[in-house]
């Protein structure tokens, strides 16, 4: 008799190669679950593709727009930079960060070297490259987690309080509610449309934050917008908005990729060489030591950390984290970090890599959207900038 030969066993290619790539079983997590994890991650960081364009082209700030870098321009980098960075922070260390340009930096970049100290654009983001290098250096060696021990924890503390009530400060600006005046801010009138959008759209997103709806900041940013443009189209010019606030005509563009390599090292000619330096440890100094406590705290309640509370194989990340310094600084999107926000992805079961590719690859598509993204005011994203601000001032309770 014959012997049957057995039927052969056929399993879907795909998902056992992502299976074996990323480990959800091991991880406790399913595909499933991880790209819901990185959608939610995407949704709540989001608001780094409206603010990041606005900080750095000056959008709306009077005596500033033309020092500023274009609107689209940045956009797109900012866009290709979080999308590609991280995704490559899945697939090197399949850990669920997610890295972006970060809030602080650009805006030390924007308002402090380009329109304080009169550097130009592509000098300033010479000197994030530097620093990007600098740190990443301090990885290559294993020095960076020898360093981050040996500074005090109430200077790390202070670091984030002062970027965070520099981002706040801008945040105010971009509202309106402070303007320039003797002998440096004066408080504006609180009775103007522009003003009474950002009173709007954070009102909303403290509501929506104290709720415990995802996206906030998102969802603060497109309403305010939305009221922003009903008031700018039914008013026109009185409504009294510099940027924003029209519908365009077209909904997507080709991607404007010109500030890619939009660098060079002429702040030690344009600047004296020695306030250079004095910069570039300054964008170092708070590009160094935000990462570390990301990690860590995104890191424990994802399970990550070992019985000591250390994470381990620390430098992929940290490596990944400090080459977006780098990076940043080449396409002119100032310097990519890991998020905070990478929590919120966890916090629904997200666990492996996955979760950043997801997260990454949403990501990329907004480099096409340049005139809808271009219809946020300056005041839409105040909120957003004046409750990461504030976030960042509470380490002041841990001192």
């Amino acid at each position: 008799m014959t012997e049957m030969a057995e039927p052969r066993e056929t399993r879907p290619a795909r998902s056992d190669w992502l299976e074996r790539r990323f480990r959800f079983a091991e991880n406790g997590t399913t595909l499933a679950r991880d790209t819901m994890a990185g959608v939610t991650t995407f949704i709540v960081m989001s608001y780094i593709i409206f603010v990041n364009p606005q900080i750095l082209s000056f959008a709306g700030i009077e005596g500033l727009e033309e020092a500023g870098l274009p609107f689209d321009g940045v956009l797109a980098v900012t866009c290709l930079v979080a999308g590609v960075l991280t995704i490559a922070m899945g697939l090197y260390t399949n850990y669920a960060y997610a890295i972006a340009p970060g809030l602080g930096i650009n805006a030390t970049v924007a308002f402090s070297l380009v329109a304080g100290e009169g550097l130009s654009f592509p000098a300033a983001m010479g000197l994030v490259v530097i620093e990007g290098i600098a740190v990443t250096l301090l990885v290559l060696t294993g020095l960076r987690e020898r360093v981050m021990d040996a500074i005090p924890l109430d200077l790390k503390k202070a670091i984030a309080i002062g970027i965070g009530l520099f981002i706040a400060f801008i945040g105010l600006e971009n509202a309106g509610i402070v303007v320039q005046g003797t002998p440096l801010v004066d408080l504006a009138p609180l009775t103007t449309w522009p003003i009474l959008v950002a009173f709007f759209g954070l009102a909303l997103t403290v509501v929506l934050r104290a709720r415990g709806v995802r996206g906030d900041l998102l969802i603060g940013i497109v309403a305010a917008t939305a009221l922003a443009t009903i008031i700018n189209e039914a008013a026109g010019e009185d409504a009294g908005f510099t940027a924003g606030a029209t519908i365009p005509d077209d909904v997507y563009e080709s991607p404007n990729l010109e500030l890619l390599g939009n660098f060079n090292f002429d702040a030690f000619t344009e600047l004296a060489v020695v306030s250079a330096i004095v910069w570039a440890f300054t964008l170092f100094m708070a590009d160094f030591f935000d990462t570390m406590g990301t990690l860590v705290g995104v890191g424990k309640p994802a399970g990550y950390l070992d019985e000591d509370g250390r994470l381990p194989e620390l430098r992929k990340p940290l490596l990944v984290d400090s080459l977006g310094a780098v990076a940043g600084g080449v396409a002119s999107s100032s310097s990519a970090t890991t998020y905070i926000e990478s929590a919120s992805g966890v916090s629904v079961g997200g666990r492996t890599g996955w979760v950043s590719v997801v997260c990454g690859a949403l990501f990329l598509p907004f480099m096409f959207f340049a005139p809808i993204i271009g219809m946020v005011p300056p005041e839409a994203t105040a909120a957003a900038l004046i409750i990461v601000g504030f976030l960042m001032m509470t380490a002041l309770t841990e001192a």
